[in-house]
């Protein structure tokens, strides 16, 4: 059909009077004015024509991807395609008589076309993300991951096209050449390789996510994930220094994920106390009375927790300071608003050690934000702090021990 206009415009020409010379020219001119508007005209249709009415069609379909897809980025990029195929479709015909201006334009508009396909495919790979948009679940993780790949794999074949087109060979033969250096190609994308695994298992088995808080104590990391890529983990830490890590490192080493906690009922406190051994004791009728008065037990709860034993010893009571610190300590966590009764909660000994007998407080705020969690639990461990004197215990420091050992052997 090119062939068909050019003849009509030529012999145009020559019936205006033109020299033959000059048709050639003249004709040439015409062709080259006629192939630039109509590629300008192509591609105005394409943006205020077809971008507009493909829009309104894709709002009213019932379907999601079209909308995602077709939005109004990737048909802009689609139309900065058309006037370069209505160009290429022109050039033979135009430049017949100079091959080699033909050759180097057919050259610059293939660089062109699939430079502008590169762009197009990597903006509908990335309209592809926005097919789940829970950022923080693991389908989008692993579509993110795999989007990733498919990045590299595009801009891959692209070189690869655009190599063939600047040294006139088929794309198929440089492909089947590149067998010979895959070891080289292995070793440059190692890490993105290993990085694709990695971030296939974590996202596969729903280890990580955009906004969990993670630690990972060997890379100093401790703060909450802002990005997952196929070769970084972008962690922002609470003190807002920014550290990266490689999801290997992650898949490789063991780390801690607190986004459990923080969907659960409570956040867990646990901390050991060490009472000196010597301030252990059986309680005395003047200590239960100074537990009644300060209203740390009633007279029926004393009593109760003095029970007496057969011989000798019936007269002597059997309760220890310990014990009922422990007791009252118990019931202080079951009771406390603060503390999420219905889970875990307790008041243990651990095994003894040289520092003393550890006694430890087990329990779950109902509070998990970190700086009211920190108050909240501040102020209950303070307070079971400052009842133990009560109890006639007393908290192993080293100064304070050797005095006590002092004082009782000066006695003995």
């Amino acid at each position: 059909m090119t062939e068909d206009i050019r003849l009509w415009t030529e012999n145009m020409v020559l019936s205006m009077g033109a020299t033959a010379s000059g048709a050639v020219y003249i004709t040439d001119a015409l062709l080259v004015t006629f192939t630039l508007l109509l590629s300008w005209l192509s591609f105005v249709i394409c943006h205020k024509l077809v971008v507009p009415v493909t829009l309104k069609i894709t709002e009213k379909t019932d379907v999601e991807w079209d909308d995602v897809l077709l939005n109004g980025g990737t048909m802009r990029k689609a139309c900065l395609i058309v006037p370069a195929i209505v160009v290429s479709m022109f050039i033979p015909n135009i430049f017949v008589r100079m091959p080699d201006i033909m050759e180097l334009l057919e050259r610059l508009t293939g660089i062109y076309i699939t430079i502008m396909s590169t762009r197009l495919a990597i903006e509908i790979i990335n309209s592809l993300k926005m097919l789940n948009s829970d950022a923080q679940s693991a389908h989008h993780q692993y579509l993110h991951t795999f989007c990733g790949v498919l990045k590299i794999v595009v801009v891959f074949l692209s070189v690869i096209v655009i190599v063939s087109i600047v040294i006139n060979r088929n794309p198929l033969t440089l492909l089947a050449g590149l067998g010979a250096t895959s070891a080289i190609l292995m070793l440059v994308f190692k890490d993105t390789i290993s990085g694709l695994v990695a971030g296939i298992r974590l996202t596969s088995n729903d280890m990580l996510h955009k906004g969990d808080w993670i630690t990972v104590e060997k890379a100093g990391v401790n703060g909450t994930v802002e990005e997952i890529t196929l070769t970084t983990v972008k962690v922002r830490n609470f003190d807002n220094t920014i550290v990266t890590i490689t999801p290997q490192t992650l898949v490789d080493d063991s780390f801690q994920n607190w986004k459990p906690m923080q969907e659960g009922n409570g956040r867990r406190v646990m901390r050991r106390i060490y009472i000196d051994f010597h301030s252990i004791s059986l309680v005395t009728p003047e200590l239960r009375q100074t537990l009644i008065s300060r209203h740390y037990l009633t007279e029926k709860e004393a009593t109760k927790k003095e029970a007496t034993v057969p011989g000798s010893f019936a007269a002597r009571p059997q309760a220890v300071n310990l014990t009922l610190f422990r007791h009252w300590a118990d019931g202080y966590l079951a009771s406390h608003p603060l503390v999420n009764s219905e889970m875990t909660h307790m008041v243990r000994q651990l095994e003894s050690t040289q520092q003393g007998l550890p006694v430890e407080f087990y329990f779950f705020l109902k509070e998990k934000e970190w700086k009211t969690w920190e108050n909240q639990k501040d102020e209950i461990l303070e307070r079971l702090y400052a009842a133990i004197e009560d109890f006639g215990l007393s908290i192993y420091q080293l100064g304070i021990s050797n005095y006590h050992r002092i004082n009782n052997s000066v006695g003995e």
